[in-house]
């Protein structure tokens, strides 16, 4: 029954992360584009006013998504427009008056987030990529919820896909600058609304219910809350850095950042198929023991990504395409933090699986809690190392904070529906993982990427020697996906 299970969330994992690796790996071969041809002080300013966009993209939903799916789950059928419609009407509502008190105070905004002046007509574009994206996430959320996986990856793959070309197209032939970068966005944001717009006319009945709505928000707010201090956790490093250093530190530590896109991806394209599953599956009686299984080959695949990651980053950027590398030369100083933001990207993928105990219960007043005890460490680290050691502070505030918030998350979630991990194989894995950074960074000079290798090689047969991987357990796991339809 449980392998049932795991095969039906990896199968939407499999679709969820297909879309999402796609157009995530098509948006990350921007890098090379931009570190080749932009300065790392244009990137900075970039890197700048997409830190802010992130903010903003948690105000303007204010949790009303994670509200829809967690009422429209438990509606009756004849009920699922209604909850589908009370938060879309709402939210339109609001992300309407949001866009034009933005543009009412666009100036002072500009010089409050220490945007140059002739970079302020850049959140022209903001207001409008905000606009679309925030009208279209309550719709996406509903392809998920209804399992219309195919659907929800065709929309997300071809926006980046519009994204991409766009780019290329306004940066390397008619040499837009960075105002390119925006221009692309908008348009696929434009793309991905207009292409739900049958969804959201299917859904959608013209009323607002009060008590459906009185509920919703009550669940949205916390979470909120939540969300905000999160992304806090994701980007307060960026004003932070720029105040300690300049813009142009920033542009090499925000690209190397993005070097962690791979795990990013990983956790993503889980949550995406996680949170519907614990939802559907939290009365089932098994379901505690599904959700430690669950865990326990998360971190597994996590922890092997993240020591081939690790490991061969380096020597993966520096190849050379036309006399060029895939990080541009200027940016290459900032590699020895990818290791720990891969790491940082880990820990919110085990903050991910614990959120399942805090939805089924109805706790999410204690994601405020634990998020701001994230963004607190986060801070405090900033402003504590990287005076010290630069953007590697930076790296090491990010994994302090997921470190506090999957622990604090662990703790409430255990307090209210309490799961027996496998916690000898979960000991094991992190002992692996502390002893290959170890090594790494201690003979940092002198790794050859024969070592490297031999070194991965190491970390996989060890992990069937301590048991961590169970052949017996494998070989079922395999035959009962082969014999799947």
């Amino acid at each position: 029954m449980i392998l049932e299970k795991l095969k039906e969330l990896s199968k939407d994992t499999a679709v969820y992360g297909v879309s999402t690796m796609i157009g995530r790996f098509l948006g990350f071969l921007l890098v090379p584009v931009y570190t080749n041809v932009f300065t790392p002080a244009e990137l900075g300013n970039f890197t700048n006013v997409y830190a802010y966009l992130a903010f903003l993209n948690v105000v303007y939903i204010y949790g009303m998504d994670a509200a829809f799916m967690k009422y429209t789950s438990l509606a009756e059928k004849e009920k699922k427009k209604t909850t589908f419609s009370t938060p879309y009407l709402f939210v339109t509502g609001s992300t309407s008056f949001f866009s034009i008190l933005f543009y009412i105070f666009l100036l002072p905004i500009s010089s409050g987030i220490g945007l140059p002046i002739e970079y302020s007509n850049l959140l022209i574009y903001v207001i409008f990529i905000l606009l679309f994206d925030t009208l279209a996430l309550i719709p996406f959320s509903s392809l998920r919820l209804e399992r219309k996986t195919q659907k929800f990856a065709f929309i997300k793959i071809t926006n980046i896909v519009i994204n991409l070309t766009l780019n290329i197209i306004l940066i390397l032939v008619y040499e837009f600058g960075i105002e390119a970068i925006f221009i692309s966005n908008l348009i696929a944001s434009i793309f991905s609304f207009v292409a739900l717009l049958p969804e959201i006319i299917r859904r959608l009945q013209l009323r607002i219910d009060t008590t459906v709505l009185k509920k919703m928000l009550k669940f949205g707010i916390p979470y909120l809350a939540a969300a905000f201090t999160s992304t806090v956790v994701q980007v307060i490093d960026v004003p932070i850095v720029l105040k300690l250093t300049d813009t142009a530190t920033l542009g090499i530590y925000r690209m190397n950042y993005k070097l962690g896109i791979f795990m990013m991806l990983f956790v993503q394209m889980f949550n995406f198929a996680w949170q519907p599953f614990f939802l559907e599956n939290a009365k089932d009686k098994n379901a505690k023991e599904l959700f430690a299984k669950v865990f326990t080959l998360f971190l597994i695949i996590s922890a092997v990504s993240w020591a081939f990651l690790s490991l061969f980053v380096e020597d993966i950027v520096q190849i050379e395409i036309a006399g060029r590398t895939l990080l541009g030369r200027e940016f290459l100083e900032g590699l020895s933090i990818v290791p720990i933001i891969l790491l940082a990207y880990l820990f919110n993928g085990l903050y991910m699986n614990f959120t399942a105990g805090i939805y089924i219960e109805e706790k999410t007043k204690y994601f405020p809690l634990v998020t701001i005890a994230g963004a607190a460490v986060n801070v405090a680290v900033n402003f504590s190392l990287i005076p010290i050691l630069g953007i590697m502070g930076a790296a090491w505030a990010t994994l302090a904070s997921y470190v506090v918030m999957a622990g604090g998350l662990f703790i409430v979630s255990q307090k209210f529906y309490k799961i027996d991990y496998e916690y000898s194989k979960i000991l094991k894995i992190f002992l692996l993982i502390g002893l290959t950074a170890f090594i790494y960074y201690f003979y940092y000079d002198v790794i050859t990427i024969g070592i490297k290798s031999l070194m991965f090689l190491g970390f996989i047969l060890l992990l069937f020697i301590l048991k961590v991987i169970e052949r017996d357990e494998l070989i079922r796991t395999i035959k009962s996906f082969r014999n799947s339809d």
